[in-house]
């Protein structure tokens, strides 16, 4: 049986329901502009009611979103930048499909687990391995093997197999966050 797949709206970058009621959705000021793109991951800006671009070492919160913007602010495109001071939605919650971007010189398939990256792109998960050294509650030769983003988590699973080797590219994930 061949699988064929989901399909893909052109007019959003959120698809679907979670079980569970997500995604939660939040409106916030766009205080720092720079790759305001979105699709992109999210984090707390000066205040709690205000969002700028996530990164890797950040504390991302969400998925700016596109269709439920206010028609003041929405942007032309869901290709397009929002401004400074913009109000966007910010969608969080896990298990919905998101339309992020995939940063440049990342190959990821359908499956593999993605953490943040620069500029609220995501980033394949890369293993990492602990071992022991001088006094430690672990004896050398036993790893932990995982990645985890600086902020602690994966925040999306790749929904479909995406090369961006050359240049970042569109992907539609399964938010975890």
């Amino acid at each position: 049986m061949v699988q064929l797949g989901f399909v893909k709206p052109s007019n959003d970058v959120i698809q679907g329901d979670s079980p569970k009621g997500s995604p939660f959705v939040e409106f916030l000021q766009i205080k720092t502009v720079a790759n305001m793109y979105p699709g992109r991951l999210v984090e707390r800006d000066t205040t709690d009611y205000q969002c700028k671009v996530g990164t890797a070492a950040g504390k991302v919160m969400g998925w700016l979103g596109y269709a439920e913007a206010p028609s003041e602010f929405k942007p032309a495109t869901r290709d397009t930048i929002y401004v400074v001071n913009d109000t966007a939605p910010v969608h969080s919650g896990a298990g919905f499909r998101v339309r992020g971007s995939l940063q440049s010189g990342q190959n990821v398939v359908k499956g593999e687990k993605l953490v943040a990256g620069a500029a609220g792109e995501l980033v394949a998960a890369a293993a990492i391995t602990i071992t022991a050294s001088g006094a430690a509650n672990i004896t050398t030769g036993q790893g932990v093997n995982g990645s985890y983003g600086a902020a602690g988590m994966y925040v999306a699973e790749a929904d479909e197999s995406v090369d961006a080797s050359a240049a970042a590219a569109a992907i539609w994930v399964k938010s975890y966050i």
